[in-house]
């Protein structure tokens, strides 16, 4: 009974996330919902700032505090481990939910592309973007990463195997792709207002610091695999590929990405 408990919680946790997923690409892209980064209940500017710096900076605590694993290793005293990692999906999506439903506006207008050309190349990559993260999640794990592989695992009696350590498709480019789509995702907009900025400049500060502690955690884990990975790959930027002196480190090692 228990085993179903926890894979119908899984797979509930997870549906959230996509409807979730959803609903901020329309929010951000100002599309088709009540509220929007654009659109929604104003505030004087200087609260407006405050409440949303708030708001980013409990999205960023969450994130970062329950992927740790100092905090996992306490909170799977309270938490059974096979639904450990979809109660992380359904608290990001709660954390998300009440950001998008506060969010206030900020409508001084940063940027506004009116030519076809840059309105349309703007929109295209703001869609590759938010197309970007579930592809990218699928090149390792995406339903380890969303905590499904877990309760799937336990529903049918087996233990849980971490993933191995692998670089596939785009992971052999970059050693972020998921942020490197975030971003995508985030700055790609014919019209930028402060409020947006502020939502993108954020955003991208911590997915940048949020990677120098994941990479830390990834060299405690993987060591010397994941060290030569370093060396080989860059973490955001194609272009910026390593030369690496020892051929042997050129063969492919692996990789993991995720909070």
């Amino acid at each position: 009974m228990k085993r179903s408990v926890f894979f119908v919680y899984g797979v509930v946790c997870y549906l959230l996330f996509l409807i979730v997923y959803v609903y901020f690409a329309c929010f951000v892209a100002n599309f088709r919902v009540p509220w929007t980064i654009d659109f929604g209940p104003s505030l004087p500017l200087a609260w407006a700032v405050a409440v949303d710096v708030g708001l980013l900076l409990l999205f960023a605590l969450q994130h970062s505090i329950m992927a740790r694993p100092a905090f996992k290793h306490f909170w799977t005293r309270l938490v059974p481990q096979p639904i450990e990692r979809s109660t992380y999906v359904l608290a990001s999506c709660l954390v998300l939910i009440l950001l998008m439903w506060q969010w206030r506006p900020i409508n001084v207008v940063i940027w506004d592309v009116q030519s076809p050309l840059g309105w349309g190349l703007l929109a295209g990559i703001f869609a590759a973007g938010w197309l970007a993260v579930p592809l990218v999640s699928l090149m390792i794990n995406h339903f380890d990463l969303f905590g499904t592989r877990q309760v799937w695992l336990h529903w049918q009696g087996q233990p849980y195997k971490p993933l191995p350590f692998t670089t596939p498709l785009a992971y052999g480019w970059v050693r972020h792709p998921l942020y490197v789509a975030w971003a995508m995702a985030f700055w790609a907009t014919p019209t930028m207002t402060l409020g947006h900025l502020l939502l993108a400049s954020a955003l991208t500060i911590y997915m940048i610091a949020a990677s120098r502690v994941e990479e830390r955690d990834l060299v405690a884990h993987f060591g010397k695999v994941y060290e030569d990975y370093q060396r080989r790959v860059p973490a955001f930027v194609p272009m910026a590929r390593r030369v690496v002196a020892d051929p042997a480190a050129a063969v492919p090692a692996a990789s993991s990405e995720g909070a």
